[in-house]
């Protein structure tokens, strides 16, 4: 991880420089493989832009603002870009709470709404059009909210500030166009 701060730290400014711990964390789980392997693109506000060259992918990823409920994962939100299966800007998310069976998945963007799909901890949208207004929506709002009702019955939520957002975004769309594939 000390390699990650020292690629950052030109790019990020001091106030951005406390959530990489918290972003190296959510991206090492997240993705399952050593930190080590990506390359930083930024730090922009709550979010972080990163490239994979060796699966190639490239990602936007945030934690949400703490919650009032116990965690059980450790929850983020991304937006992916894999060249090589031709996949652009897909939205992932990993919920704080494991989503009871059947329960509905709701992603509050400003005035929009959208009825995610999921299960266990993580939910994404139905299909790329949704992925693509759920992107359009995130570029022009401040904040998202992402509830649901964990296994217990208690309706949880995940609030992300969307400052920065976009930005993030457009690094890891620029990002994997420099993987040359």
């Amino acid at each position: 991880m000390g390699g990650y701060r020292h690629l950052l730290s030109r790019q990020a400014n001091s106030a951005s420089m406390k959530l990489l711990p918290t972003l190296a964390a959510i991206i090492s789980f997240a993705v399952g493989s050593p930190l080590a392997a990506r390359d930083a693109l930024g730090i922009f506000s709550d979010w972080g832009a990163f490239r994979d060259p060796a699966v190639p992918r490239c990602y936007a990823i945030a934690e949400p603002q703490p919650g009032k409920l116990p965690r059980e994962y450790e929850p983020f939100s991304a937006v992916g870009t894999w060249p090589e299966r031709n996949v652009h800007s897909q939205v992932n998310f990993r919920l704080s709470r494991k989503i009871a069976s059947k329960s509905a998945i709701t992603l509050s963007i400003g005035r929009s709404r959208f009825a995610l799909t999921g299960g266990g901890g993580d939910a994404w949208a139905k299909d790329q059009a949704m992925d693509a207004a759920i992107v359009s929506a995130m570029r022009s709002a401040t904040s998202m909210t992402i509830s649901a009702r964990d296994t217990t019955g208690l309706r949880f939520a995940n609030t992300y500030n969307l400052t920065g957002a976009a930005t993030a975004m457009d690094a890891a769309t620029v990002g994997c166009a420099r993987l040359g594939r």
